[in-house]
């Protein structure tokens, strides 16, 4: 077996499993489930309805690039979202099984390990763990950069030792960022872009919350747009993007990548070996999910009722509970132990969080998660504000 296999953590729901053991929910109340990043709200009946008009497909093998159609579709909701030029749709996109297996896969694309010193990869602090068990399966080191309230959550490469940016081949960021629904600004992008042209590595930009904001005025930007805007051209920038976020269709597993068409053209070689081409009826009911905004934009409302109802309701209870800037996560600094009021909150009133520790590592002598829950208010309204009158009774 692959001794680096050895070295991934249990993730952070099978940890939650284990803390939970032998605990009895408060039989009083409904389970609230708070604790894992599923969108359920309905997923819109025109993407349905494309995906069952499309089974016939399941007749033919899927190409790994896709049906131009499917990336034609793509590329034109980057340039109404992003403003960007159009990108060359047979190099510069490719359609993937959601963004989790294809920052997974990345690295495997990504990561020489024919160099002299280890590669390392570099990861935010609180993380999505796919990052840190992707650099373990690339036979990288990863290096992670603690994300706090005394940086405002912002992923600064510039505390990173240069001799590690020296042998960094790959940085993930994250953005709206997971856990903390930080935005990163023009400035902190051109930082960015900066470093990678000095040191030469590439960047793995997570939007998969893109589509999950407060101000239909003021969406958060992307690295793609970040370039352009800044006047650079997209070397060694590629995004990843996903419906299941934005179109509520967790299940359909669609996404895709776009930027560096060098890059994406051998991503797309090795993924061809990988056997990871898209359904032929998702890809069908993706196009249709790109080619609208209607239900994204009642999604997004959906969303904001929640927090607008809910926060003030959580700050009876921890006074630091913040809106985030974006994404569908409440990030609060309980200031206690964050793996006992998760049980606390799962035995007496049958509502599940997430522990922030759980999301991060001990890094430069601190987990940054510690002390932190994570709420993703996914449930329906009713059920969100629900578990937040629960929560502000007994924590009051």
């Amino acid at each position: 077996m692959n001794p680096n296999l050895n070295l991934l953590q249990p993730y952070p729901f099978q940890r939650l499993r284990d803390l939970f053991q032998g605990l009895t929910p408060n039989p009083a109340f409904s389970h609230v489930n708070l604790s894992i990043g599923e969108p359920k709200h309905a997923t819109p009946a025109i993407i349905s309805e494309a995906l069952a008009k499309n089974l016939s497909g399941l007749a033919s093998y899927p190409t790994t690039i896709g049906v131009p159609a499917l990336r034609e579709a793509i590329n034109q909701w980057l340039q109404r979202r992003y403003k960007i030029p159009a990108l060359n749709i047979d190099k510069a996109i490719l359609p993937v099984n959601g963004s989790r297996e294809a920052l997974f896969a990345f690295a495997q694309a990504v990561v020489d390990t024919s160099v002299s010193q280890q590669p390392v990869v570099i990861s935010p602090n609180p993380f999505y763990q796919i990052y840190e068990g992707a650099a373990f399966l690339a036979g990288a080191q990863p290096y992670f950069i603690n994300t706090t309230p005394d940086n405002d959550y912002v992923m600064d490469l510039t505390q990173v030792p240069a001799d590690a940016l020296k042998r960094t081949q790959l940085v993930f960021v994250c953005s709206p960022g997971n856990p903390s629904g930080k935005v990163m600004d023009i400035d902190a992008w051109k930082t960015l872009f900066e470093l990678s042209d000095q040191y030469g590595f590439v960047i793995a930009s997570d939007e998969c919350y893109s589509e999950i904001y407060f101000d239909e005025n003021n969406p958060p930007m992307g690295a793609l747009q970040a370039a352009h805007t800044l006047g650079r051209d997209f070397s060694r920038i590629v995004m990843f993007s996903s419906l299941s976020k934005r179109s509520n269709v967790p299940g359909m597993r669609s996404g895709f990548v776009a930027g560096d068409a060098e890059i994406i053209e051998k991503f797309a070689l090795y993924r061809t070996y990988h056997g990871c081409a898209m359904n032929p009826a998702v890809q069908a009911a993706s196009i249709t999910a790109w080619s609208d905004e209607t239900h994204v934009i009642e999604n997004r409302r959906l969303y904001a009722e929640k927090f607008n109802i809910v926060t003030p309701q959580l700050q009876q209870a921890w006074k630091n509970t913040q809106m985030p800037d974006a994404a569908f996560y409440l990030w609060i600094n309980t200031q206690q132990d964050d793996t006992e009021i998760a049980k606390k909150l799962y035995q007496d009133l049958h509502i599940t969080v997430l522990p922030g520790s759980f999301l991060a590592r001990e890094a430069h002598g601190i987990n940054p998660g510690k002390g932190f829950i994570r709420m993703a208010l996914v449930a329906s309204t009713h059920e969100t504000v629900e578990a937040a009158i629960r929560i502000s009774s007994i924590f009051k």
